[in-house]
Order: structure tokens, then sequence, then C-alpha cells
């Protein structure tokens, strides 16, 4: 019989450790070249845009308590207020479709000019919506056209947050992403801080008459000059370096939306992200620093100055915290951070009865614990590696 090779014998395997993701040399180059104080400029001039966007979108919901009955007419102070707080969520439920379309916009065309979209957007229907008849003067279309630019506001928020997060993320150097986007975290908060000022201001000054009457507009109308100014400073903005280096050396992804959404990797990873992550922390967000001052007036009947008060203060104790935590999660990831703010937000909610936020949250908290891997500095440098999968604790990357 003819002799058999004997068979190779197993190797011992060897120990393996997680290998980063770094980023691409020539771009890690190309924002060395960016200077400190350059990086800081460039990051302000995100923030005070997307500061104003949140501004004009949370204006809107600011003035429940005054406006509500000027569109709706449902018969109770509580059904106006429900009919004024369903208007505002019309423009979270479009949110993540504007997200996508500015976002395919901005892979394409560029941030800055998608920035400069979704500004004019945003300030464009805020000021319309302080020059709206009221439910007087054209009846139930008053609260429809409300409605429609609600929707146009909520498409706009959408692109913008977004588009800024990748603007700063592809400046800042790969080991302060957490610390630099941390303050265009900030800026939802100080929306709400500046329309809030803004409000109590008028409304003190021209006093609850003239306020009822016509005072509320002017908050909207104040929109268009803090859009102007805000419009200038950002078409001065140059395109990111990473950006500029991806198309210059045609790197640019074909089709994103299928790279996003059509490949189970990226698809995963997506979902994951939405209900592992960011739906829990933003019913918490929203809840807390949003929906508090509703409830604080129209439930706890707590006197008009007391409650802005009251909402200012917190805010202004929790925006540099987001400074802070990305801070931190630079140096110690991300997801221990994520899930113990859920998890907080979950727990601190109960005494006061809030069940909807704290379902939600508990939820994302046990999805996120489980399923949620923490960030290994993937590759943001080449717009095509938009797909892959891990072996052996490498990114391997799947190409179209």
């Amino acid at each position: 019989m003819e002799q058999q090779p004997p068979s190779p014998q197993p190797q011992p395997q060897q120990p393996t450790t997680p290998l980063p993701v770094t980023d691409d040399p020539t771009a890690t180059a190309a924002r060395k070249d960016v200077t400190t104080q350059e990086l800081r400029s460039i990051v302000i001039a995100a923030c005070v845009g997307t500061l104003i966007e949140w501004y004009d979108f949370f204006v809107f919901g600011s003035m429940t308590s005054t406006t509500s009955a000027l569109f709706y007419n449902t018969g109770t102070e509580v059904g106006n207020t429900i009919a004024w707080l369903a208007a505002f969520a019309v423009g979270f439920i479009v949110r993540p479709f504007g997200a996508i379309v500015f976002g395919y916009i901005g892979d394409k065309v560029g941030r800055k000019y998608t920035f400069a979209l979704t500004l004019v957007m945003m300030g464009v229907c805020t000021f319309l919506c302080g020059c709206l008849p009221t439910i007087k003067d054209i009846g139930p279309a008053a609260g429809v056209l409300l409605i429609i630019l609600r929707l146009v506001q909520g498409l706009a928020i959408g692109g913008e947050y977004g588009g800024a997060a990748s603007y700063i993320s592809e400046y800042c150097p790969e080991r302060e992403r957490g610390f630099w986007t941390g303050f265009l975290q900030m800026t939802a908060t100080g929306g709400l801080i500046l329309s809030l000022i803004v409000i109590l201001i008028f409304r003190v000054s021209l006093g609850e008459a003239n306020w009822s009457q016509f005072g509320w507009r002017f908050p909207f109308l104040l929109s268009v000059l803090l859009v102007g100014v805000s419009l200038y400073i950002r078409l001065k903005m140059r395109e990111s370096p990473l950006f500029t280096k991806a198309k210059g050396e045609g790197k640019m992804n074909k089709n994103p939306l299928v790279e996003s959404f059509l490949r189970p990797y990226n698809l995963y990873y997506v979902c994951l992200a939405l209900f592992g992550a960011t739906m829990g922390q933003g019913v918490i967000w929203y809840t807390a620093q949003f929906y508090t001052l509703t409830f604080i007036q129209s439930t706890l009947k707590t006197p008009l100055i007391d409650s802005y008060l009251i909402v200012l203060v917190a805010c202004f104790f929790a925006a540099p915290l987001f400074v802070v935590v990305g801070s931190l999660s630079d140096k110690y990831g991300r997801k221990r951070f994520m899930l113990a703010g859920i998890f907080l937000g979950a727990t601190l909610f109960y005494p006061i009865g809030l069940f909807y936020p704290i379902g939600v949250a508990s939820a994302c908290f046990v999805i996120g614990l489980v399923f949620l891997p923490e960030t290994n500095t993937r590759n943001i440098e080449n717009m095509t590696d938009a797909g892959g999968h891990v072996e052996n604790n490498v990114e391997v990357v799947e190409k179209a």
C-alpha cells in the first residue's frame, strides 16, 4: 500500500491582542497641519451654527404654555398642550430622514455647503413661524401650516447635527475626538438655554397681555438675525481635510446609502447604535432638559419665572459635563459612559413617575450592555472603507 504522508501537527494557537485600527498616515499628517488655535476656531464656527439651529428647534417647544391655544382649539388646556407637543414631535419623526438625506449630500458635495443649506432651511422656517396667522385668523389651517414648517425643521436639524459631528471629527486628532465633539454636544443644551433666556426677556419686558397678543412672535423673528451671522461664519469655513483628501484621491464612496443600509455588517451596527445607545440617550435628554419645563408648569403649577430659572440652572450645570465626559471617553472608551448615563437617567426618572422614558432607556441599556461593542478607533480616513468584519481582533474591510 502507498504510504500516506504524515498529517501536519496542529500548531499551538498564539494569544491574540486587540489591534487598533489606526489613522491613515497621510491624513494624520494633513490634520497635523491644523494648529490647536485653528482647530479651536473651527470647532467654535461649527458649534455656533449648530447652537442657532437648536435655538430655532427649541424656541418652538419652549412656548407651549402661550402658543398652544393660538393654533389649536381642542376645548381644554391639556388638549391644546398635547396638540402643540404633537406638532413639536413631528420634527423628531423626520429627523432620521434628514440625517440620511443630508448625510448623503454631505458625502457627495462636502460638509460646508450642506451646513449652509440646513442652516438656511431652519432659519427660514423659524422666521415663518413668527409670521403665521393664528387659528382665529384662518382656522385649523394654522395648525396644518405649523406642522409643515416643523417637518422642514426636523429634516434640517437631522442633517445639521450629524454633519457637524462628522466635520469636527474629521479635523480633530484621533485621540481627542470625544473632547472636541463634546463641545458640539453642548450646543443642544446651549440652544435650549438661549431660547429660554430670549423668551424670558421678551415675556417679562412686554408683560403678559402684550406677550400673548403679539410678543410671542419676536423669539421666532429674531432667528433671521442669528442665522444671518451664523451663515456668514459658516461660508468662511474650509472643507474638512479628510473629505478634501478623499475627494482628491478618488476615494469617495459612490453610493453611501447602499454602503450604510444594504450591507449586513453596516446595517447591523446602524441598528445597534440606534437601539443600544442613541434612542435611550435621546429619550433621557429631551425628557430631562426639555419636557421638564412643560411638566413643572402644567402638572406642578410652578410660577412662570421660577420654572424657567429651575430649568436654566439645571442646564447650566449639565452643559460642561458633555466636554468632561467626552474627554474621559477618549481615555477609557465610550461604552461605559453611555450606558452609565442611560442607567442613571432611567433610575432618576422613577420618583416622578415618567414610565415611558424609564421603559425605553431600560430596554436600550440592556441591548447596549449585551450587544454594543467598545469602539476600536475605526478608520474614518478612507471613505470607501464602509463595510467589513473582524477576524482575530483585526478589522477586515469588505470591498464592493
